[in-house]
């Protein structure tokens, strides 16, 4: 095992080269977590609206999927259950601004491994996709 910059622990074979998808319109959003992600080791894929997210899982079969909800052109619950349907074990992040408990329920149900609120605590979010991967 061992401790990376931001000072969580993975070992090596876990994260070398695991893909993440991240599907998010916000460019602020997508950069952080480009960066964040690259810094740790992981190869990052991005998509900017739910059309290409979904086009992507299909192409690179992700490790995990980092998932807005609120998305042009084919919204974040249709690209959930479609990954589903595809992709049954590839776990699933839903970030969010959607943070009413009925949205959290409707995750869930659609198959999100997690639900996290935006604003969002970037350490807890690594540490969320650290607990997915090494779930696989």
């Amino acid at each position: 095992m061992t401790r990376n910059p931001g000072g969580y622990f993975l070992s090596k074979n876990v994260k070398a080269r695991k893909k993440v998808l991240v599907i998010e319109d916000d460019k602020v959003i997508r950069r952080l977590l480009f960066s964040c992600l690259k810094k740790r080791g992981f190869r990052v894929i991005i998509a900017k609206d739910g059309r290409k997210g979904l086009k992507k899982v299909r192409e690179t079969v992700p490790d995990l999927v980092i998932l807005d909800l609120m998305l042009p052109k084919l919204p974040g619950e249709e690209v959930c259950r479609e990954i589903r349907r595809d992709q049954n074990n590839v776990p699933i992040i839903m970030l969010t601004g959607k943070d009413k408990d009925v949205d959290r329920i409707i995750g869930r149900v659609i198959g999100a491994n997690s639900y996290m609120n935006k604003p969002f605590d970037l350490p807890k979010l690594m540490e969320e996709i650290d607990r997915l991967i090494r779930g696989q």
